[in-house]
């Protein structure tokens, strides 16, 4: 029997109720309040007293509301439907809602229920399933949408009746089970998880063997990112965060793509919500948005709203794993949704951490980056989840907490340097700050070797170590003057910089640019790094940077060219030509 109970006390979004009743943590209520119903979460429970968190403005709630506990968690609804669509945190679809934000207690439907969709039978009567195995098919875009045995259900069950090949809608029935106790349960094409709890749909859950290809230099040469792998992305604000994301959605090597807006500009989401749906995808020449799913919560909006949304999100992502498909989830900004949940350990009067953030800020943030990961499925099909987030620390110190903890779970980071930006050079990565755990893996260096090229690793690791040599000689000239140091300082700072401009900077919004595959980016640092192998000898700095300013010039325009077409060729044969007469 469910709960009911009376509002007591309200603080901003927090409400304390006297219940009548057992009441569980995370439980989902409803509190009456001026004929609407607002839905709201419990996170403490002290004795007959409950601290909820209401995902609504609480202004006109008074003491004495009715409170009404649902004896469930915040679930997620999931089915067909969910690409191609813009959701809050709560999971309403904010493309049918009535104005231009959510009417105070108005709740959509996350999924079309009218809508028919062709379903192919997968499994036959009889068959043993569990929870997540595929039941059969339909295809949601160009993609396959496996639908599979509710992840709720424990235990093995027996195939009684399949649905044939046919036009059917979510709520009809598809399938007939029959549990250990012979009893038989429908399924239809949609289920509903709870979102803070992971979803154990597979077999295994192993180390990550292979990259990602983002198509971005910066991150596949220099710190690649593993395939169900975890990084982060800290940086000032303006430093080019939101639009690296952006750039690893559209040219990520990733099936399907959710994108997390927890807490941002309303500017930036209404940017994600009118660019999107033009982008087209480089992988298969349709729109982006086909395979995209946008969960947005505006920082004008609830704390209790923008914590939520990385815990939808995230449980989408594990849906579409659960077919076998590789997802990438982007967050933007986890240092909102961390600050979310300081302001409610603030309204609980909880003993705080550093900067007043949680004390187990550090273990929330853990356990939501290792519901990522690659896993082989039930049937020995692999699925994964890769997860990218941004920190946004205040005035760029990557030594809050945040960021700190965001250190401790994350395999890959991307540091974003403010003097990078001043400077135009984009993406704002700094080469030596950043990191990839994923290249001490034996089987990621394996896979590189195997990929790309016998030694690639040790290549990484060369160009890093002129780029820190360049740095060191570029800071001693800025000491000593141009004339204050021997000429092999100028040579070394202008080799970094060749790196640095060919390498790591791109350009965005170039059609051949702005998208490098491995075999491109093994091609250029070969050919880069054999120019840095090479001893000159020069009379004056001036001549130094000349020289290698014309070798830039002619590599940025290979750069542009298509990879290996005759354009590519002549600016090849024209570097050639002044190499020979330089050296």
């Amino acid at each position: 029997m469910k709960s009911t109970g009376k509002v007591t006390g309200i603080v901003s979004n927090l409400v304390t109720v006297l219940t009548d009743g057992p009441v569980s943590q995370n439980e989902l209520c409803f509190i009456e309040s001026e004929g609407t119903k607002l839905m709201a979460e419990v996170i403490k429970v002290n004795g007959k007293s409950a601290a909820v968190q209401v995902f609504e403005s609480t202004r006109g709630l008074k003491n004495g509301n009715t409170v009404e506990f649902e004896d469930r968690m915040l679930e997620a609804t999931l089915g067909p439907g969910l690409l191609s669509n813009c959701y809050d945190g709560l999971q309403n679809d904010l493309t049918t809602m009535t104005g231009v934000f959510l009417k105070r207690g108005e709740y959509t439907e996350p999924l079309d229920h009218e809508k028919l969709w062709d379903f192919t039978p997968i499994a036959k009567p009889g068959d043993k399933v569990v929870a997540a195995d595929w039941l059969g098919e339909v295809k949601e875009g160009w993609l396959p949408h496996k639908i599979m045995v509710p992840f709720s259900f424990k235990g093995e069950y027996t195939v009684k009746t399949v649905a044939s090949a046919g036009q059917y809608n979510i709520d009809q029935t598809i399938a007939v089970l029959t549990n250990a106790d012979g009893e038989d349960v429908n399924v239809t094409m949609t289920q509903k998880w709870p979102v803070k709890v992971a979803i154990k749909g597979y077999k295994e859950k192993p180390r990550p063997s292979r990259i990602m290809e983002t198509g971005v230099r910066v991150i596949d040469t220099l710190n690649p990112i593993a395939e169900g792998g975890t990084g982060f992305i800290p940086g000032p604000f303006g430093c080019g965060k939101t639009v690296l994301q952006h750039a690893i959605a559209k040219q990520g090597d990733a099936e399907v793509i959710v994108m997390a807006a927890c807490g941002e500009r309303a500017n930036e989401v209404v940017e994600i919500f009118t660019e999107f749906p033009e982008l087209i995808d480089p992988h298969t020449g349709r729109h982006l948005m086909e395979r995209t799913t946008i969960i947005c919560n505006t920082s004008n909006m609830p704390v209790a709203a923008r914590e939520a949304s990385v815990y939808t999100a995230m449980t989408i992502c594990e849906y579409y794993r659960a077919m076998g498909l590789k997802v990438l989830l982007l967050a933007d900004s986890t240092s909102r949704w961390a600050q979310a949940l300081r302001e409610m350990s603030n309204r609980m009067e909880e003993l705080p951490g550093a900067d007043a953030f949680p004390v187990d800020l550090s273990s929330i943030i853990s356990n939501f980056y290792a519901r990522a990961g690659m896993v082989v499925l039930n049937n020995g099909q692999t699925g994964s989840v890769t997860f990218i987030g941004t920190v946004s620390p205040a005035g760029g110190n990557l030594k809050e907490p945040v960021t700190e903890s965001t250190k401790k779970a994350a395999r890959c980071f991307y540091a974003l340097e403010q003097n990078r930006a001043d400077k135009k050079r984009y993406p704002a990565v700094n080469p030596i700050d950043s990191y990839s755990k994923y290249l001490e893996y034996p089987e990621i260096r394996e896979y590189l070797s195997e990929k790309v090229t016998p030694g690639w690793v040790e290549m990484v690791e060369k160009t890093k170590n002129i780029i820190r040599k360049g740095r060191d000689a570029n800071e001693q000239i800025n000491i000593l003057g141009d004339d204050g140091v021997p000429m092999s300082y100028h040579e070394l700072f202008w080799k970094s910089e060749l790196i640095d401009f060919v390498i790591l900077q791109q350009d965005a919004f170039d059609a051949i640019d702005s998208i490098t595959p491995m075999e491109r980016q093994e091609y250029m640092l070969k050919l880069v790094l054999e120019i840095c192998d090479m001893e000159f000898s020069f009379e004056d700095f001036e001549e130094c940077r000349n020289f290698f300013k014309e070798i830039i010039n002619l590599l940025r325009q290979m750069n542009y060219s298509e990879f290996k077409s005759d354009n590519f060729y002549n600016y090849q044969e024209k570097l050639t030509n002044l190499l020979n007469n330089g050296k």
